[in-house]
């Protein structure tokens, strides 16, 4: 494998030599980009994107650096420096020289990689964009944000289209199908729709998974062909649509060590017509897995769990897999040297048998030959373990042998051994080396529900105590520590476990499975008896310590006795720390690499070969400061000078002070779950942790009332700004008036002076206007006099004619009173009739008198209460003096015997005439007067005016009131053309205003019409008084 560091190179080539297509592992290169004078830190890949073709990569980092490498040209270069981190790269435009970068401010910015500018810039997310998805044409691309995606115009770099959605569902991916024009959406609730490209209609959307079988989905996968979709999430099953049938085909479980998706990408292939039939499965190990998702079985894996896969992409030809490792360089894996194993043809079925005593010349020469170099084997998948061919101990083998063996085919005796030899295990194999001595059980199900717990409230606020630079490893610290205290509550009050745990945590970072057990076992097995008294040091185990020292360096001992040092002093501070103060780092390494491989008891003796190997430093300490500083602070020690006479210390002690004597013998982490650890004070534990659950409410409920103070104070403040502004503003006011004041009195001054001007100019002006008014009324007079002549003449004009007109009227008025007098002479003879009619009837209308009076006293209660009623009991009264007298008449000639009481009833009846009559006497008076009246003012209008406009309606509406006073009878005998005929004899002019007349004309008209209706009403009443029989007769 070739590496290639990029440092500060705009240019230049990817490798120095052609790399073999059957690599190590199947890596071409590997790309870092180092810091320029700081060659330990390397710059990290964040994203990684191929062009359509498959030969170029783009390839941008956290500072913002977009390059670009040539696979065929063996070259790169330095294309852009956006100066922010990118979060997503396109690299399949219409124009091949042209990228799309979504960067961290939200934008989106188009660069030319042959021109090294800026195309165009695109904004409109409001949050980080996760994916860019380029259509088959390159001509239109999706941005996906978690709140929207949008579709915008590559030609023009204007967005088309925008897909909102609720807050309550975000967005998880948004891209197109290949070889087609729909659009997939993936959304956080499981749901996914397809939707047409050119209308942007919904075509369907995909059913809810069976029961029992939904995961949340977070990654998707789509074949070449468009046809099988994939999604998976947190889970290690996988679900297969095929969107032509809209149905889900299978569900894959993948093995159990994957727990959780995070990238889904088909592996391509030439010759399967876009059927793509291998899937890569990136899991939360950082291994990726390829798999055939027809047969489901693993096929290759790249990556592990000391170099994991961050993220990863395919190129489109299926030749390359570029990746992103978790250290933050970049990989180049040949899919050719990859498949190797998996595509080489099967054995042949032709065999041709051979000498036997050559064979076995050959064999024997085979077998004496030995070389201490590595054998040359194609490179297997880690998924099928690389065949070792290992030495299988003898049946009759020891039971020591059999303890000795550990995981992964090793033994304990030869490691100790090549430690004793080497002092240190080798680099490359040492956490293998460990996790083999320490037997991690790797429970990944425990672990994951001791991480689903959260945050441990005891590490919260880890940060401000432990203030570390790097985010990722402070993350992984506090999730280890509160998996720790999760599992024990005493690690939760311990003061001293991030010390502990620190310096794993920061060599296994990338795998807190592994980190979690690794400080788990420690504390197990080499922190024996460490917390028996809580919350004060280790006193057993420190006097175990000082007994060693006692017996190996009684002066030393002494010596720190002699200046009150103790234990806690030069003992505790490696202790609770693991060296990792007072070693760098290699020492730190190489110092545990043999406490792991011995009894917890060394790590007792180590810290004790420590203080006797620095006993010339120490004895010249004579103060308790320069003691402390001593045990917290790196030293010149030589730390292979310290293992040995460690060993010797294991070695010489006696076994009554021995700490082997009092400590259990290493006991690796049970499989399943990890065990019960109870070796504490529970009491003190409980009562710590009831105090600090006291004191955090204490303290939450004194932030309280101290962000009310501060809300308060705040408040308060703002009162008091205010009222100074207020104040400020009214002295400005009252500056402003003053000046005001004074301007006012300036110009009250000028205006004063302006007004003396202008009266005297005022003055002429006024002379001269009298001699104008003077000239102008003379014209005005002599104009008067010709108006009025003018008038005059038209007067006189118009007197003439008004006098032929009123002559016109006069003969046209008459003619009216003719044909006035005529229908009201047939109207007569109509009465006449009807009377006549009546008298033939008045038999049966006796019968009716009876009920002729209750009505008749009826409708005198009711002329009472309305004034308008007194006609119709007029014409009743009237009527009922006819029928009287033809009743008379028949009684007379038929029934004498009836006479008696035909003159009582006629008696009572001339009561109700007398009083009728009155009131008819007093209504003739009034519109007697009235007429009167009118006529009088009609007399002074034609004295006035001369005019007879209204002389013809005025007379039909006399006419009129006159046929009223034919209709309502009379005690005396009075003719009925006899007010007709004194209202014809009188012509007089009736000119009065033309409002008042028509709408007393009106009143007149109505009037007459209403005593008509009642008269003809009550007329064919009479001829049928069947009509009341609802009528209740009363005596």
């Amino acid at each position: 494998m070739q590496r290639c560091d990029l440092g500060g190179r705009e240019q230049g080539p990817i490798w120095h030599r052609k790399p073999s297509p059957a690599a190590r592992q199947g890596v071409i290169v590997n790309i870092i980009r180092s810091a320029i004078g700081y060659h330990s830190k390397t710059i990290r890949f964040l994203n990684v994107a191929f062009d359509s073709c498959g030969d170029s990569l783009l390839a941008g980092d956290h500072q913002g650096n977009i390059y670009v490498f040539d696979l065929n040209g063996n070259r790169f270069s330095l294309v852009q420096r956006t100066m922010q981190a990118c979060t997503a790269l396109a690299f399949n435009l219409r124009r091949k020289t042209e990228f799309l970068v979504a960067l961290a401010d939200y934008s989106i910015k188009c660069f030319d990689t042959e021109t090294k500018e800026l195309v165009s810039w695109m904004r409109g997310h409001d949050s980080s964009v996760s994916s860019i998805s380029v259509h088959g044409s390159g001509r239109y691309a999706i941005t996906t944000s978690p709140d929207t995606a949008q579709l915008w115009d590559l030609d023009t770099f204007q967005r088309k289209r925008k897909l909102n959605v609720r807050q309550s569902v975000d967005i998880q991916k948004v891209f197109f199908l290949p070889l087609s024009n729909t659009i997939l959406s993936c959304f956080k609730d499981n749901s996914v729709f397809a939707w047409e490209f050119d209308t942007l209609h919904c075509k369907y959307q995909l059913p809810t998974p069976v029961e029992g079988s939904a995961l949340l989905y977070k990654v998707f996968a789509v074949t070449r062909d468009g046809r099988i979709f994939v999604a998976g999430g947190k889970s290690n099953h996988l679900h297969l649509w095929c969107l032509e049938s809209k149905q889900l085909l299978r569900i894959i479980q993948m093995p159990t060590k994957v727990r959780a998706v995070r990238h889904l990408e088909f592996l391509p292939d030439s010759f399967d017509g876009g059927s793509n039939q291998v899937l890569g499965v990136l899991s939360q190990d950082n291994i990726m897995r390829f798999i055939n998702i027809e047969t489901c079985k693993l096929l290759f894996d790249i990556g592990s769990h000391e170099e994991g896969i961050s993220t990863a992409t395919i190129s489109p030809s299926g030749r390359y897999i570029a990746s992103v490792m978790e250290n933050g360089s970049l990989n180049l894996y040949s899919v050719q040297a990859l498949t190797q194993e998996v595509n080489k043809p099967p054995p042949p079925l032709f065999k041709v048998v051979e000498d036997w005593s050559k064979w076995k010349l050959g064999a024997n020469k085979h077998t004496m030959r030995v070389t201490s170099g590595r054998s040359e084997r194609p490179w297997k998948s880690r998924g099928s373990k690389i065949q070792t061919r290992l030495l299988k101990p003898q049946v009759n083998g020891s039971l020591e042998n059999k303890e000795n063996e550990l995981p992964g085919g090793l033994n304990k005796k030869r490691l100790q051994a090549l430690l004793k030899g080497f002092g240190e295990y080798p680099a490359k194999y040492r956490m293998f080396v460990w996790r083999s001595l320490l037997q991690l059980p790797e429970n990944h199900l425990a672990f994951s529900s001791l991480i689903d717990k959260g945050t441990h409230s005891a590490f919260v606020h880890i940060q401000n105590e432990y203030p570390i630079k790097s985010r990722k490893l402070l993350r992984v610290l506090q999730r280890t520590l509160s998996a720790l205290a999760h599992w024990s509550a005493i690690f939760g009050e311990t003061p001293y476990i991030p010390l502990l745990a620190f310096p794993f945590v920061k060599l296994f970072q990338n795998n807190q499975l592994i980190c979690f057990e690794v400080v788990a076992t420690v504390v197990v097995n080499f922190c024996q008896r460490w917390f028996e008294y809580f919350p004060n040091p280790p006193v057993n185990v420190l006097s175990m310590v000082e007994n060693i020292l006692a017996h190996h360096d009684k002066e030393l001992l002494q010596h720190l006795i002699k200046y009150n040092v103790t234990s806690q002093v030069y003992a505790w501070p490696l202790l609770e720390t693991l060296f990792s103060e007072v070693l760098t780092r290699e020492e730190w390494l190489k110092v545990f690499d043999n406490v792991f491989s011995n009894h917890p008891s060394y790590f007792l003796m180590i810290v004790v070969a420590y203080a006797v190997c620095s006993r010339a430093p120490l004895l010249h300490c004579i103060q308790t400061e320069d003691f402390e500083y001593f045990f917290h602070h790196r030293n010149n020690l030589d730390i292979n000078v310290v293992i040995k006479e460690a060993y010797r210390l294991m070695e010489s002690t006696p076994v009554d002070i021995h700490p082997q004597r009092m400590l259990d013998d290493f006991i690796p982490l049970t499989k399943g779950q990890y065990p019960v650890f109870n070796k504490y004070p529970k009491f003190i534990v409980d009562y710590q942790t009831q105090e600090r659950e006291r004191i955090r409410q204490d303290e939450i409920a004194y932030l309280r009332e101290r962000q009310l103070a501060h809300e308060l104070e705040a408040k308060a403040q703002e009162w008091k700004t205010e009222d100074e502004a207020w104040y400020r503003k009214q002295e400005l006011l009252q500056e402003a008036e003053e000046q005001r004041r004074k301007m006012l009195l300036e110009e009250e001054e000028k205006l004063a002076e302006q007004r003396q001007r202008l009266a005297a100019m005022k003055r002429e002006l006024k002379a001269k206007e009298l001699q104008l008014l003077e000239s102008a009324r003379q014209r005005f007079l002599k104009y008067q006099q010709d108006q009025r002549q003018m008038e005059i003449k038209r007067l006189d004009e118009e007197i003439a004619r008004k006098a032929s007109i009123r002559e016109q009227e006069t003969a046209a008025t008459a003619q009216d009173v003719e044909i006035r007098q005529m229908e009201l002479e047939s109207q007569r003879q109509l009465f006449e009739q009807v009377a006549e009619e009546n008298l033939a009837k008045a038999e049966q209308k006796c019968v009716d008198t009876d009920w002729r009076m209750q009505a008749l006293n009826k409708l005198r209660c009711d002329d009472q209460d309305r004034e308008e009623h007194y006609k119709e009991i007029a014409k009743l009264l009237h009527d009922n003096r006819v029928k009287e007298a033809e009743l008379l008449r028949a009684l007379r000639e038929a029934e004498e015997k009836k006479w008696e009481e035909v003159t009582r009833k006629k008696a009572q009846l001339e009561a109700e005439q007398k009083a009728a009559a009155a009131a008819d006497e007093h209504r003739k008076q009034f519109l007697e007067d009235e007429m009167n009246d009118a006529l009088q003012l009609a007399e002074k209008l034609q004295k006035e005016d001369g005019y007879f406009e209204r002389l013809h309606d005025l007379k039909a509406g006399r006419t009129e009131r006159g046929l009223e006073f034919q209709q309502v009878p009379k005690s005396r005998n009075v003719c009925l053309n006899d007010v007709s005929v004194s209202q014809s004899s009188s012509h007089v002019s009736l000119d009065r205003r033309r409002e008042e007349l028509a709408c007393k004309e009106q009143e007149l008209m109505a009037e007459v019409r209403q005593l008509r209706q009642k008269l003809t009403s009550r007329a064919r009443a009479r001829h049928f008084p069947t009509r009341f029989p609802a009528t209740k007769w009363t005596p």
